[in-house]
């Protein structure tokens, strides 16, 4: 996944932006609504994590104007407003979770995974591919019942690939979804993490139409 994150807390940005790099997602950090603004025009993220208290407004007033225009990118509110009055609102205005500071990093990427499972129509972190058994809140994956070891970026591929069975994802697309902005790319990167997958989960766990992009093979 590729996430936007906006917050201006230098120290807790920097902890939650290696959490989520720890995670092998993809995560663009601005501590302005200005910014964020420009950044949602430009990219199409997976989940934004927001702060409700910016040096140029108050986040809660951004989300209204984002669910206002028809945008429906998941949003995890990130703030030190811990009143239940603070929570309803932020709810109201169309966030879809909402974390008190100051929280585990660990408990942000479980509330991440599950807000990503929710919008991608499968909230049961089990499921079944073929000999494999994965489970997306722990990211581990059994083939045949004995555990495979995944490397994070290795994670993230299959994972977006698991997110949209039978959709055909570019190179391109793959790319933007597990780099930043200023990540630098190797031209074969996807086509590395691909031939490493096969032979970890299978030979036909991903499918590939030449020229065009990658699919979760079939079951």
């Amino acid at each position: 996944m590729r996430l936007l994150l906006i917050e201006d807390d230098t120290v807790l940005g920097a902890a939650v932006r290696d959490q989520i790099a720890a995670d092998g997602q993809s995560v663009d950090w601005v501590t302005r609504l200005d910014a964020a603004g420009d950044a949602l025009r430009g990219t199409a993220y997976d989940l934004v994590l927001l702060d409700l208290m910016l040096p140029d407004g108050r986040g809660i007033v951004f989300l209204r104007a984002l669910r206002a225009r028809g945008d429906v990118t998941p949003v995890i509110i990130l703030t030190a407003l811990d009143q239940v009055s603070d929570r309803i609102e932020g709810l109201n205005a169309g966030a879809d979770d909402y974390l008190v500071k100051p929280f585990d990093l660990a408990e942000l990427s479980a509330r991440i995974g599950s807000v990503a499972r929710r919008y991608s129509g499968n909230p049961n972190p089990i499921i079944s591919h073929g000999a494999l058994e994965i489970d997306l809140a722990a990211r581990s994956v059994l083939r045949d019942g004995k555990a495979v070891a995944l490397t994070a970026r290795e994670w993230a591929l299959f994972e977006a690939l698991l997110a949209r069975p039978g959709q055909l994802l570019s190179k391109a697309q793959l790319e933007e979804k597990l780099y930043a902005f200023d990540a630098e790319i190797e031209s074969n990167t996807i086509e590395v993490h691909v031939s490493r997958l096969r032979k970890k989960l299978g030979a036909t766990v991903i499918e590939t139409e030449r020229g065009m992009g990658y699919r979760l093979g079939k079951p």
